[in-house]
């Protein structure tokens, strides 16, 4: 007569053995991943339920497998886990930090956001010549008021706005102050990163001026910008490109350790740019396309350069100007010294 229960063979225990340990939740904590089963000598520290079948091959683990001792049954393994770190800890972090994907320095509201400039631009294109025969009036142009706001905003953008934000960059690096800091350096940044760019697109599109020929607001020459005088020079507005990146700048920087913020810097920031390219038409420098142009170049670049920074926070620019200390000279003068700290190793 058969029997009913057919003994089990090594094979069979240790295939299920082997199921109950690959089965079991990932996120077991470490008291629970730590405990080995009966079976057989564990080896020390944290170790995987052991293999009891020499018909199984061993399994690439974080560690290696340990040998067996003289007593355990036959070929009997452990593998040790490798250490996890502590949640929060610096290794965590820096774990979390090399992989986690960088943010897309592009993304879909990018595109529609530049899609909004181009729009605007051509529906303002058509109103360029009335608008600055507007702002020419004598009644506008003898306004003491206008004359005074359009002097100050047009100053606050260029220079002011370089001195601003070399000046918080110093001072967030005398007084430790990392917001500060990176105010200052990222703001400095999306100025010159936005200026380069209206620079170039000046020389290329060689725009006349409104002041030049108040009635043709259309007389553009390829590549005349680079050469002779700045009256060719009015596509896009360079004022109004640095006023939108620091605005643009400051806003999405300040965003990043106050998101309430954003509700009253982002309209006290847009609306002093706005003042500067207004400020611009009324001194008949430039058309209002200029000024649309100048401020779709500014935003991007403020926020471009923001972007960039933060999805990538060990990048060489940071680690070059962030790791600045104050230190003392030998003759006892404060000195500011720039570390250089090199990249770490992939």
């Amino acid at each position: 007569m058969r029997p009913l229960f057919r003994p089990l063979s090594h094979r069979t225990v240790s295939g299920a053995v082997l199921a109950l340990g690959l089965l079991a939740p990932t996120g077991a904590s470490h008291a629970q991943v730590a405990q080995p089963v009966a079976f057989g000598a564990a080896a020390p520290g944290r170790v995987l339920p052991p293999v009891l079948s020499p018909m199984l091959p061993v399994l690439p683990m974080h560690g290696t497998a340990a040998p067996a001792p003289p007593n355990a049954p036959p070929q009997a393994f452990a593998t040790p886990l490798a250490p996890v770190a502590p949640a929060g800890s610096m290794l965590a972090r820096d774990t979390v930090m090399h992989t986690k994907r960088p943010i897309p320095l592009f993304t879909l509201a990018d595109a529609a956001l530049i899609g909004g400039f181009a729009a605007t631009a051509m529906l303002v294109a058509p109103l360029d010549r009335s608008f600055a025969e507007r702002l020419q009036r004598p009644l506008v142009q003898e306004n003491q008021f206008f004359g005074d706001v359009a002097a100050v905003v047009r100053d606050v953008a260029t220079p002011g706005s370089v001195i601003i934000g070399v000046g918080l960059y110093t001072f967030g690096r005398l007084t430790k102050n990392q917001r500060a800091a990176d105010l200052g350096l990222h703001g400095t940044e999306a100025l010159f990163f936005g200026e380069a760019v209206a620079v170039v697109m000046k020389g290329i599109f060689g725009r006349q001026r409104p002041f030049v020929d108040i009635s043709n607001p259309n007389n553009y020459q390829l590549g005349r910008g680079f050469r002779g005088k700045t009256d060719y020079r009015s596509f896009p507005s360079g004022h109004t490109t640095a006023a939108f990146a620091a605005a643009a700048a400051v806003t999405a920087e300040t965003h990043q350790w106050w998101p309430k913020s954003t509700w009253i810097i982002g309209p006290a920031l847009y609306g002093g740019a706005t003042l500067a390219g207004l400020s611009r038409m009324y001194n008949n420098r430039h058309w209002a396309t200029d000024v649309v142009a100048g401020a779709a170049i500014g935003t991007i670049a403020g926020l471009k350069v923001v972007r960039w920074h933060h999805s990538r926070p060990n990048n060489r620019i940071d680690r070059a100007l962030l790791g600045a200390s104050m230190t003392q000279a030998p003759s006892g003068q404060p000195m500011l010294q720039l570390m250089v700290r090199p990249s770490a190793a992939p």
